[in-house]
């Protein structure tokens, strides 16, 4: 079969081309002299790669998981809430209509758009619902979009919009505008919390009280310490012993009731869990026997209320640490915040993001009554031409004139002998709005009113000028009315406290009854036997034959261990053994320390072909040895003294006791020991 003809290669920058020529079948590729292999350095495809990846990544960052420190939202949620500020009459709205409202501006779907305001609804402060917006405490999802209905609440209608301090951008398609961020005066987002995962970081917010938010900002304002602290709708207990200003752990526990007739009572969740998911935990730690309860009833609705009936004979107390031992009464969450500011993800705090929300607050008031200062101006500016125009007759000087210009001439003239009573020059517009005036208002023109209304503006003026002087005060007495408007709609929900760290072991200590079927060579808690100890199920168990080997293993619910097991005890790596073996007609003794052991692997504390004759936990004090009988043999028996001898490794081969064969060995005396006969102390070598 003969080859294709071979191809040349060259790369114009662009990408390769190929040039057709032939150069014969035996003829061998050759690179081009400028190839370089990708993997040694840059090329066309590489560059796509990185450029596409950076472009995903730094899209699912700012445009989609991570929110803003301004507003505390992400996209998603912004587009939200502009669609609802632009459908807003003060009454609900079908929640269908908002998400195809909001579909102008989102470029996913529909159902990340309905999950994300029912998501906000249930978070209280922005949104509020009206039907089924699922249950918090049960996890139970809320009702199709077309059947819900919602529309903003007082405080966001009041707080967060602000259509003259919002920067607009074209949105996604071009056909519509949508704005960077909302001008927030609330700090939304320790309000809100957020979680996110994106491409190479994530973050988890944990929301905070709004009164505890707005009192910390009025701390800042004037320059006092402060501290806040995580609050959860679903209330429980919390421990921010390792909580570090927004970042690190925090444990959390559910509120449970002890109650009569031998019953426990759960009435609010930790933050995180459902009541599906902690009964559903309950319920596998009853089947591993490690909580005592009997009978789980849910009777969940408005409130929580889980009914654990315990078995016949236990303490609540004693109940209650199980709960919080093994089941989701009691969880963990750590927090990291991460979020986006002036569109870069940076690792911050909440007393930063309070500080910079502060700043950003004091910046909107201001901007706002600069606004309402120079609307105040042109009112003022306007009214007084009016005014002018009207008292003075200026109107009747354009009777006369023959062309446009010629009006608005004798228009400017006429007013220019009345410039020092305005604020500013007249401009063309101002001549427009004047020829504009009907003839109607003109008859019915009240001087007076006028003057009065001028006088109101002047006096309002005044106000507004003094605020722009003292922002701060100013800044303050807006904080408070927040908190006198809203503060009682949001009460502290999660109470804190302080964890004592619960001993499972302690708990467990009993847990387990290892027994020992000697007839089949089997231990263990799942058989029937003699039994040899209680345990907990993280407990480790030492295991020691008489060949020498031994291993650490959990406690086994069936494991055959044979006949000649001599130990079955819980791992101390601290505890000392005393070991007695016999190998080539020699009696070896060495102590040794268990130490650390992997788990279920084989070692050896006496040499192959050894046979251990006596092993005890500790030193004892003295070993008593009576040998066999055997011609011309002066001892009989004697006494050793493990103490003498250093405590070595495992692996070590221990001290000589004797040469001769031991009939019986001991640790304390026993009847066979003959108190009248000749014992000598042994030595060992």
């Amino acid at each position: 079969m003969s080859k294709r003809p071979q191809q040349e290669f060259s790369f114009n920058g662009n990408g390769w081309t190929r040039a057709s020529a032939d150069r014969g079948p035996d003829a061998e590729f050759e690179a081009p002299e400028d190839h370089q292999p990708m993997l040694d350095g840059p090329g066309p495809l590489r560059g796509l790669m990185d450029y596409n990846f950076l472009a995903y990544a730094s899209y699912v960052i700012c445009d989609r998981a991570i929110p803003d420190i301004e507003d505390g939202l992400k996209p998603v949620q912004r587009r939200i809430m502009h669609s609802l500020h632009d459908k807003d009459d003060g009454r609900f709205i079908k929640v269908a209509n908002i998400v195809g409202h909001c579909m102008q501006y989102h470029p996913h779907g529909d159902a990340s758009i309905a999950d994300a305001l029912v998501n906000l609804t249930n978070k209280r402060y922005l949104i509020e619902g009206q039907g089924n917006f699922g249950n918090i405490f049960t996890g139970d999802r809320a009702a199709a979009s077309r059947y819900i209905e919602c529309r903003l609440t007082d405080m966001a209608r009041n707080e967060i919009f602000n259509n003259d301090l919002t920067h607009f951008v074209p949105s996604y398609d071009g056909r519509n505008k949508e704005p960077v961020t909302l001008p927030c005066k609330l700090p939304l987002l320790l309000m809100l919390g957020a979680e996110g995962i994106a491409v190479g970081l994530s973050t988890r917010i944990f929301s905070h009280n709004f009164v505890e938010l707005i009192e910390a900002q009025i701390a800042i304002l004037q320059k006092k310490k402060f501290a806040v602290l995580p609050d959860f709708v679903q209330g429980g207990l919390m421990d921010v012993s390792d909580l570090n200003d927004g970042n690190g752990r925090i444990r959390l526990r559910a509120c449970i009731e002890q109650r009569k007739n031998n019953r426990l009572v759960v009435t609010e969740l930790p933050y995180g869990q459902t009541t599906e998911s902690l009964t559903s935990s309950i319920e596998d730690a009853v089947r591993k026997k490690k909580v005592p309860v009997r009978t789980i009833n849910d009777f969940t609705a408005e409130k929580v209320e889980i009914e654990l009936v315990l078995s016949p004979g236990t303490k609540a107390p004693s109940a209650m640490k199980a709960l919080y031992a093994f089941t989701s009464c009691e969880t963990a969450a750590t927090g990291r915040m991460v979020v986006i500011h002036n569109g870069r993800p940076i690792d911050t705090t909440v007393s930063e993001v309070l500080r910079q929300n502060t700043d950003q607050l004091v910046s909107l008031l201001k901007q706002e009554l600069e606004l309402k200062r120079d609307r105040l101006l042109d009112d003022f500016h306007r009214k007084t031409l009016v005014q002018i125009f009207i008292e003075n007759r200026i109107y009747k000087k354009i009777e006369e004139c023959k062309t446009y210009a010629a009006v608005r001439k004798a228009v400017k003239d006429g007013l220019a002998p009345f410039r020092d009573q305005l604020r500013r020059d007249v401009t063309g517009d101002d001549i427009e709005m004047l020829l504009a005036i009907r003839i109607r208002r003109i008859s019915r023109f009240d001087i007076d009113k006028n003057q009065k209304d001028i006088e109101a503006i002047l006096e309002e003026l005044e106000v507004v000028k003094k605020h722009l002087k003292r922002l701060v005060p100013y800044a303050v007495k807006y904080l408070k009315g927040l908190i006198k408007t809203y503060g009682d709609q949001y009460p502290r929900r999660t109470k804190i406290d302080t964890f004592k760290n619960i001993e499972v072991r302690e708990l467990t200590a009993k847990e387990l009854q290892l027994n020992h079927d000697q007839e089949n060579g089997y231990i263990g808690h799942g058989i029937k036997g003699d039994p040899l100890l209680q345990c907990s199920s993280y407990d480790k168990i030492f295991l020691a034959w008489s060949t020498g080997a031994y291993k650490v293993v959990s406690p086994p619910e069936k494991l055959f261990v044979d006949k000649t097991l001599l130990m079955c005890e819980k791992v101390d790596r601290e505890r000392v053994l005393t070991v007695v073996y016999t190998l080539d007609q020699f009696t070896y003794m060495k102590r040794f320390k268990v130490g650390g052991t992997i788990m279920n692997k084989d070692y050896h504390c006496a040499p192959e072909g050894s046979e251990v004759i006596f092993m005890q936990e500790g030193t004892p004090e003295t070993i008593y040895v009576k040998y066999k009988p055997a011609k011309g043999q002066r001892i009989h028996q004697q006494s050793f003294h493990p103490g003498d001898i250093p405590v070595k490794g495992a692996k070590a081969r221990g001290n000589q006791m004797t040469a001769k064969a031991i009939a019986r060995i001991a640790a304390e005396k026993p009847r066979w020991w003959s108190n009248g006969k000749d014992a000598p102390r042994g030595r060992m070598i």
